[in-house]
Parts: C-alpha cells; structure tokens; sequence
C-alpha cells in the first residue's frame, strides 16, 4: 500500500494531466456534432502531436535546468526546410525528410555546444540560436509557399486501418524508440542527475557535459520532427515568428502541466505529451461551445497557473520533510 503511494506522489504530475486530458477529451467529443469517429480523432490528433513533439523536445533541456527558446524556431525551420527538400518521387522524399531531421539534431547540438563549452546560459544561448534558426528559415522561404511529398504526406496524417490515425501511432513510436531508450541509458540518467544536482553529478563522476549534449541534440530532433509533421499537414512551408513563439512558450507549458519541474532533475516526456494534449484539447472546446477564441489564453491560463500551484506544493511537501532531518 505505502509503495502504491509512493508511485502516486512520485508521477501526481503525469497522472494529473492524464486525467485532466480524459475528462476535457470526453467533454469535447460528448458535444461534437458528430460525435467521436476515425476523421475528428484524426483532425485531433494530426493537432496535438505537432505540440506534444516540441514539448518532447522541451523537456529534456528542462530536465537538466536548462531552457530551449529555440524549439519553436527549428520548428519552423524544419517545416521551411520540408517544403523545399522532401519533394520528388517517396524515396526523394524520405531522404529529404532524413536530412531535415539531421538538420535538426545539428541545430541541438550547436546548442548544446555552445552551452557546454561555451558555458552560456541556456536562456540567453537558445535565444540568440533561435533567431539564428529563424533568420535562415526566412532565407529558406520568405513568402508561405512550397510543397511535400503527397505520398508521405497522405500517410502521415491519415489513418491505420481506415481508425486509427496515423500521427498518434509517430507519438507512440517516438515515445518507444526515442524516449524510453534515452531515459534508461546511462547518459539519461545522468541528465536527471544533472538536474538534481549538477555539482553533486560532477563530483560522482556523472559525465554532464555528454548528458547536456544529448539532451540537446534530441531536443533539435524532436522538434524537427514537429516540423516535418507540421509541413505533411499544411502541404507547404511558412517562417512565421508568432507561430514558432507559440509553440515555444506552449511547450514550456505543457512541461509544466505535465509534472515536469522547471528547476531540474524530476519529470517525464510522456506528461509533456499529455500536458499538450490538454492544450490542444482547450482549443476543441471552445469550438465545440462556440466560443470566442480570444477565451483560449485565459483558460490555458488557469490550467497552467493551477499546474504550477500544484507543482509548487509538492516541492514545499519535500522542503519540509528535509527540514526535519536539518
């Protein structure tokens, strides 16, 4: 019983934004006029994960006290890059996609780079990377324009089996290979640690500089992929700065929402994808309700602001207890 407990203090933030997710996706689909089948699951979905893959992205420089303000521009970079490259016959277009996604790795580790060896702030790093990024992006594609292998394309926003969509089987197959793999291994491990205690990790011998590399790195890769999805659901390409500080600010968000602390060392990439989820799903409702969407900040607000007040109290719980032993 005390260890059923335990792992229900210790994932409160993941099981939170799981249940918060289910019961405004239930509400959603309760008053669709059509109800939940295979093309609004789809239409859902194809949305949701664009966000859940930066917040992915978002998450594992949040888990080593760090801050990507550059997501949302190699997202958007990644999509200017799409519609230019992963054009052509399916096998053009898989090595286009290929390269966007080693474009993106490329601009995570320059990040990550230049935070370790150049031992800049994160913050102050991924702020002037992302114009960087941004400022190429415009070069790419100044005007909205482009297009994408229809094949690929087709594919990737549409339906397994004619029910599921397609887009939440790329989630659960990033979450397979990507995230679990990374979160088991030595050098995810060690991004925890770092987080938790970057001194404490460096005296153990915890390899940090390695972890924040990866942690990058990945970071770049996720969010690449965001954009390459985002460029199979619009068929083209756009550098828009609002868009790319939306998505930034939206993962840093769902980061939160998802249980993650922003002070390092505790959290999961899969509350980051629920915590979008639960975003994404306050846009659905105020269409459902017919709402006027200038509403969606102020809900998205209070579902952030009780998200950090929660997060804010379990933090206090832990202080105090180690305060007895002071």
């Amino acid at each position: 019983m005390s260890n059923l407990r335990h792992h229900i203090s210790h994932n409160a933030g993941l099981l939170g934004a799981i249940a918060l997710f289910i019961l405004m996706f239930t509400i959603y689909t309760s008053n669709h006029p059509v109800g939940l089948n295979a093309a609004v699951a789809a239409t859902a979905a194809n949305k949701a994960v664009l966000l859940a893959l930066v917040a992915m992205a978002q998450t594992l420089p949040v888990l080593t006290r760090g801050l990507d303000l550059s997501v949302g521009m190699i997202f958007i970079l990644a999509n200017c890059l799409a519609s230019a490259i992963v054009v052509g016959t399916l096998g053009e277009g898989l090595l286009g996609a290929v390269a966007v996604l080693a474009v993106g790795a490329a601009a995570g580790f320059l990040n990550g780079a230049i935070v370790v060896w150049g031992r800049l702030q994160p913050i102050i790093t991924t702020l002037a990377t992302g114009a960087i990024f941004y400022g190429i992006a415009l070069y790419i594609r100044p005007g909205p324009g482009g297009d994408v292998q229809s094949d690929l394309a087709d594919f990737a926003t549409g339906q397994l089996f004619g029910v599921i969509p397609t887009a939440l089987v790329v989630l659960l197959a990033v979450v397979v290979l990507v995230w679990l793999p990374y979160r088991s291994s030595v050098l995810g491990r060690a991004a925890y640690a770092v987080g938790s205690n970057e001194q404490a990790a460096y005296m153990s011998g915890v390899p940090v500089q390695r972890a924040k590399l990866l942690a990058y790195t990945l970071a770049g890769f996720l969010a690449a992929l965001g954009g390459l999805m985002l460029t199979f659901n619009t068929y083209s390409g756009e550098a828009s700065a609002p868009i790319a500080g939306s998505y930034t600010l939206n993962s840093i968000a769902s980061v939160v929402i998802g249980g993650t602390s922003l002070f390092g060392g505790w959290g999961s990439a899969i509350g980051s994808i629920f915590g979008a989820f639960v975003l994404r799903t306050i846009e659905d409702l105020l269409f459902v309700f017919n709402l006027d969407p200038l509403w969606q900040p102020l809900f998205q607000g209070v579902v952030l602001l009780a998200a950090v007040s929660l997060g804010a109290i379990r933090v206090l719980r832990i202080r105090n207890r180690l305060e007895l032993f002071a």
